[in-house]
């Protein structure tokens, strides 16, 4: 090695040939061991040997004519090269360190980021995958104080955010009850009982469904009896159709009676409006009543008699209209 000329060709090449075979001897023994940091390091160190072999040719073949800058950049490669075999060197002593050992030594780190993975969990509310980091955190760390206090944490927020599903679920089903939309509401009950098992609040559900249908069924027929008897005929008959829905063939026998005088009321209600209507040429009003005649009195004569008369009755009161 000349110091007047700098470093020889043939040593640069050495150095780096030596420096290269040396990276890819690591990453072989690490592809073949199993190990991933052996691999890492290899080929990290084949990536710096590649980026700094032509800067160190380069400024090689500047000594000879660049005086006092030459010497510089000599001097530069000579302090990156020893920069770089002693890093080499530090991550030769890390790979010869066992599992155990290397786990030691990164130990405060893989702590630092299995408490940030637990908190990640946390606030994502997936539970079970914070709960087997906790058993990690206790069994392989052997932080069972932290453990515990995340486990409490857990069960804490696990509870609340069930808590609250719970109750907006619970809202959706109140309201599915007070629409009367009892085949949606019991549903709903099983929907929510399956996912909510361990709630004490979705016990029941299912029977909470049936006496709400139960107590909704028992409205109707008072409400239908009180408007029968108040000779309030379109309310009798608009609840009569409601209640339809809930009786069965035994039941409505009691309301038959009831039922067959609403009904007679009320077709003999629409029917003197339709002819009183008829007769003051009111023939929109008319067309309206006679077919709710037809639809709500098919087999009835009054029927039979406004289907006679109801085409001439809509073209009439389509010239009105027109």
């Amino acid at each position: 090695m000349d110091d007047q000329n700098g470093i020889a060709p043939a040593w640069i090449a050495a150095i780096y040939g030596s420096l290269g075979v040396l990276c890819g001897v690591s990453a072989i023994r690490g592809i073949l061991s199993d190990h991933e940091s052996w691999v890492l390091v290899g080929l990290l160190g084949l990536v710096v040997v590649l980026s700094t072999f032509p800067i160190a040719v380069r400024r090689q073949g500047s000594t000879a004519t660049g005086g006092v800058k030459a010497e510089q950049e000599l001097h530069e490669v000579r302090t990156q090269l020893r920069q770089l075999v002693r890093a080499i060197e530090s991550l030769q002593e890390t790979m010869v360190l066992s599992d155990d050992a290397r786990r030691t030594l990164n130990r405060a780190r893989e702590r630092e980021l299995l408490l940030k993975a637990i908190q990640e969990d946390i606030d994502s509310e997936d539970w079970d995958a914070a709960m087997v980091l906790i058993r990690e955190l206790a069994e392989r760390f052997g932080y069972r104080t932290e453990a515990e206090e995340f486990r409490r944490r857990v069960e804490t927020a696990r509870f609340t955010t069930m808590d609250r599903r719970v109750n907006e679920s619970l809202r959706v089903l109140d309201g599915m009850i007070a629409r009367a939309a009892w085949d949606e509401a019991m549903n709903e009950a099983s929907r929510i009982a399956r996912l909510f098992p361990d709630s004490p609040k979705v016990e029941g559900l299912r029977h909470r469904v049936s006496a709400a249908r139960d107590r909704y069924k028992l409205d109707l027929e008072r409400r239908f009896l009180r408007a029968a008897q108040d000779d309030r005929v379109e309310e009798a008959m608009e609840l009569l159709k409601q209640l339809d829905q809930y009786l069965t063939e035994a039941e409505g026998e009691q309301f038959r009676e009831v039922a067959r005088g609403v009904i007679g009321k009320a077709r003999d209600n629409l029917g003197a409006e339709f002819k009183l209507c008829i007769q003051d040429r009111m023939w929109e009003r008319a067309a309206e009543l006679g077919e709710r005649i037809i639809e709500e009195f098919p087999n009835s004569r009054m029927a039979q008699e406004v289907r006679e008369m109801i085409d001439q009755i809509r073209e009439r009161a389509a010239g009105v209209r027109g």
